[in-house]
């Protein structure tokens, strides 16, 4: 692009026509040769007439401008003027690799972000370059092709939440030979930049551009002296800001909202601002994130975990200690272990029940009243904790003895087991170390820890999976069991000194704290996570957003507190058992530098004027002229006269008018096909490559379309053929996606997006179109293809429609679900596995969301399909027989429809009674 003071012109070369401007000005002003003169007798009759038509002997000088005027703004307009054009002083030649940073400190200005990097990809377009584009932190070997190519791909471009990491397997992924490099950095400096750059200018020139704004982020909350305290950090560190941080959290009905509001302020020169929110027990143990106001980023996101989550323990004791001999109660080392990280009350059993808390400890109590049983059974059913402690009144009661008590893990023996007791040891015992299968795997069991009594539990067929914790002669020491949604867990020893060592050491803290009865305010270090697995339970993209984990594997906990995030390892919350543990994106020592660049490399800006192409505009201007000059010619010659010359001169102005108007007119086109598609109910299907197929698909989705609209309130608008790399998916509630041989697998960014259609609540119908052949399954080759297609997406755990399933009932009430082909098997999402019949019911309650997927191979398109004026594009089945067969799968797609727009909501009660009525029961 040459560039001349704010314009440039993407071909200067047809510039050059400039040259003959002077040539074609002595042409038009060129004069006839003088007529000889002729003296003509008759030529006396003629004189005093008038010619109605005149023609001047020269071309006056100002049309001689305009027609001048107009050939120079057709030349200009098309070299491509731009204006306001960013010249860089980039190379204009030769491949480009795009580099982007593509972390969470750049969310907060993505769109300006990815406005730059279609403005690049533009111009390398225009200038013909190769261009490769190279995510740094996502890095994938980057492959050099068509600008436009690569712009197509930049929808589905989203920031990570981490940073680069690794410089050396980036240097080994780059395409061979030189190239330039442009950087589009975060200005967040992080360990590997300095090395990605030096690999960069090996390979050829290298500039940056990176946006100057400030970087805001926080650290994770932590608890202190009974406030919450939350750090901002900020990139650089300037004038005096304050910036609004949100707790958010749910309310009791389990709304999201904003329990409450703190600002911090970065005092003159500071780079951090602390503030505290002192929020009562009840309120902080909802709090799940603490995020600033007004920042769309992973880092100015911290989420919550056990630390903030103080829990209530109720603590009750057999028998209490006498004054002075505090060091002989039941509670006091429970005491001492619990208070500095939990909420502990104290009172009768049928006083604390009803303030729900979240543990009982029953410290060497043996009988409890039938009521107040019963009360705590339900209390552990609803996920309650209840933590007994052995003592001389269980050893010496006949609690669990003949049968298990329903407060107990296991049965007991009568008596106990004491050195030097009727059951002895010929010396004190010492901890085994944990099992794997164990919540206390991995915790070090340390030497002088030793028991001298214990109750016994009596062998029993369960025994094996109930025993955590065992004495070194295999005895059980710890043993738990679930009852509901809760546990319930027996220590064969004293909560005091008096059975064993164990409350004096460090280990019985963190036997509690793994059993989750206590939750440490302070981040666990590796050494306390050895030997446990954590589950991620929601993770966090760039953007800050959450979303639910699925089927993502577990992380060893010492890497959970290790390891750097990233693809991995995602921020989010994991869980342990009952603990959770929340990953941030910064850690509490985390700190923001800004990048800083050596001298011999370019930095610019993202806040360059925007180019204008004036092209356009020019190209207007001269036939604006051309017009007028033909107006003028007109008017010259004598032809523009009364009637004539005013219907002429208003044809003109239309004409010219229309011609000026026409960029504003451009601007003001047709909404694209997925904006339409934003404002009405649109079916789409997906794009196979196969032309065949995807005429029949459309004209399915056609015929369905119009079946909604006569029979339902549902008036969907044309069906859309989907582009999974280029199309947004979130604008149709429902995929219809025909299986062949031989399509393409999508790419990793197209499965990005169908993974978060999917999980938004969308539907994908995958038709095998083999039910003539095979039930569904991979016994076809059409069943293989789409195991391959679907193996990269997050598809739950499926089943064959159940009879009671809700989609046996959303609009019709349905068994058989045919297409062009039936009795296939149709497969759903898995019901949970607490959705059981109740007696009385003709259905189970499955109101749990629509299933993401169905899968079968009936040919549904086929059977729908109409052709443009309506008629069945297809023969099914025949006679009355076929026409019943395409009825049910026009049904089978209304209900599938209906399914996707209103949920499960079929499954409520309210509909009960319509249903058995019309089901004759």
């Amino acid at each position: 692009m040459m560039v001349l003071g704010p314009i440039g012109f993407a071909a200067p070369w047809l510039l050059v026509a400039l040259v003959a401007l002077p040539i074609l000005w002595l042409i038009l002003r060129a004069i006839p040769p003088a007529p000889l003169r002729q003296r003509f007798p008759g030529v006396a009759l003629l004189l005093g007439l008038q010619d109605d038509e005149s023609v001047s002997d020269r071309t006056p000088w100002w049309l001689l401008l305009i027609r001048m005027l107009a050939v120079a703004a057709m030349i200009i307009g098309l070299a491509g003027p731009v204006l306001n054009p960013e010249d860089d002083g980039s190379a204009e030649d030769g491949p480009l690799l795009i580099a982007v940073d593509g972390t969470w400190a750049g969310a907060a200005r993505w769109a300006r972000l990815t406005e730059a990097l279609d403005g690049e990809l533009r111009r390398a377009g225009v200038a013909g370059r190769q261009v490769a584009l190279l995510d740094l932190a996502d890095p994938q070997a980057p492959v050099f092709r068509a600008a436009n190519a690569v712009a197509a791909t930049l929808p589905g471009f989203a920031p990570s939440p981490w940073q680069p990491t690794d410089a050396d397997a980036l240097a080994q992924i780059l395409p061979e030979g030189g190239f330039e490099t442009v950087w589009y950095s975060d200005a967040l400096d992080y360990p590997a930049r300095a090395d990605l750059l030096a690999t960069f200018q090996s390979r050829g020139a290298v500039r940056v551009v990176q946006n100057a704004a400030e970087i805001i982020a926080l650290t994770p909350a932590a608890y202190v002296d009974g406030v919450v305290e939350v750090t901002a950090l900020r990139s650089e560190a300037g004038p005096e800001r304050g910036v609004s941080i949100l707790a958010q959290g749910r309310d009791p009905a389990g709304n999201a909202t904003i329990l409450a509001t703190a600002n911090a302020v970065f005092d003159m020169g500071a780079a951090t601002a602390t503030t505290s929110l002192s929020l009562p027990a009840e309120l902080r143990a909802r709090v799940t994130r603490f995020e600033v106001a007004n920042a769309r980023s992973a880092g100015a996101v911290t989420l919550v975990d056990d630390s903030l989550r103080r829990r209530e323990i109720a603590l009750i004791a057999g028998r209490e200690g006498r004054e002075g001999l505090e060091l002989l109660s039941p509670l006091h080392y429970l005491q001492r272990a619990l208070a500095p990280n939990a909420d502990l009350l104290r009172g009768a059993l049928t006083d604390v029940l009803p303030a729900n808390p979240d543990v009982i400890v029953l410290a060497d109590v043996a009988t409890l009243s039938e009521g107040e049983t019963e009360a705590i059974l339900d209390w552990v059913d609803q996920g309650g904790l209840l933590l007994r402690f052995a003592g001389p009144r269980v050893a010496a009661s006949d609690i669990s003895r003949t049968a298990e008590d329903p407060l107990m893990p296991v049965r007991l023996r009568a008596g106990g087991r004491s050195v030097g007791g009727a059951m002895s040891w010929g010396s004190p015992k010492t901890l085994a170390p944990f099992r794997e299968n164990s919540p206390f795997f991995g915790l070090p069991v340390p030497e002088d820890v030793a028991i001298t009594a214990q109750v016994m539990a009596q062998p029993d067929p369960t025994l094996a999976e109930r025993v955590i914790a065992e004495l070194s002669d295999g005895t059980p020491l710890v043993t738990r069991k679930r009852e509901g949604q809760g546990q319930i867990v027996l220590f064969h020893v004293t909560a005091n000194a008096e059975w064993s060592s164990l409350p004096l050491s460090g280990l019985f803290v963190e036997m509690l704290e793994r059993l989750a009865v206590s939750a440490t305010t302070s981040s666990p270090d590796a050494g306390d996570l050895e030997g446990t697995i954590w589950t991620p339970e929601v993770v966090m993209d760039g953007f800050g957003t959450l979303r639910d984990a699925g089927a993502m594997p577990g992380v060893p906990g010492p890497a959970l507190v290790s390891d750097p995030t990233g693809p991995g390892l995602l921020p989010g919350v994991y869980t342990s058992g009952d603990r959770a543990l929340a990953r941030n994106v910064l850690t509490a020592e985390a700190t923001l530098e800004p990048a800083t660049w050596p001298a011999d490399v370019p930095v610019s800006g993202l806040v360059a004027a925007p180019e204008r192409p004036l092209g356009g505009l020019l190209l207007a201007a001269a036939i604006g002229l051309l017009l007028a000059d033909v107006l003028a010619s007109l008017a010259l010659s004598g032809r523009l006269t009364g009637r004539v010359r005013a219907t002429t001169a208003a044809l003109v102005a239309a004409i010219v008018l229309t011609g000026f108007t026409a960029p504003n007119a451009q601007a003001q086109e047709e909404p694209t096909a997925e904006i339409a598609a934003a404002a009405e109910v649109v079916l789409a299907h997906v794009i196979t490559g196969n032309a065949n197929v995807d005429e029949v698909a459309e004209a399915g989705l056609r015929g369905l379309s119009d079946t909604l609209f006569f029979r339902t309130s549902v008036e969907p608008a044309p069906p859309f053929a989907v582009d999974l790399e280029l199309d947004e998916l979130a604008f149709f509630p429902i995929l219809y996606w025909p299986v062949t041989t031989d399509q393409p697998r999508p790419s990793r960014e197209a499965y990005a997006k169908l993974n978060d259609y999917l999980r938004s609540g969308g539907l994908i119908l995958f038709d095998t179109r083999d039910g003539d052949v095979a039930g569904f399954g991979a016994s076809t080759p059409n069943g293989r293809k789409l195991q391959d297609l679907a193996a990269p997406l997050d598809i739950p755990a499926l089943e064959p429609v159940p009879r009671d399933h809700v989609l046996t009932r959303t609009f019709y009430l349905l068994q058989d679900f045919p297409g062009r082909h039936q009795g296939g098997e149709i497969w759903v999402e898995a019901a949970p596995p607490g959705a059981e019949q109740v007696e009385g019911m003709p259905f189970r309650n499955l109101n749990d969301g629509v299933t993401p997927v169905v899968i079968g191979g009936n040919d549904w398109a086929a059977a729908w399909a109409v052709t443009s004026s309506g008629q069945a594009m297809l023969p099914i089945g025949r006679g009355f027989g076929g026409e019943r067969q395409r009825e049910m799968a026009y049904r089978f797609g209304v209900n599938l429809v209906m399914h996707v727009l209103t949920g499960n909501y079929k499954s409520d009660q309210v509909h009960v009674p319509a249903l058995l009525d019309r089901l004759g029961q």
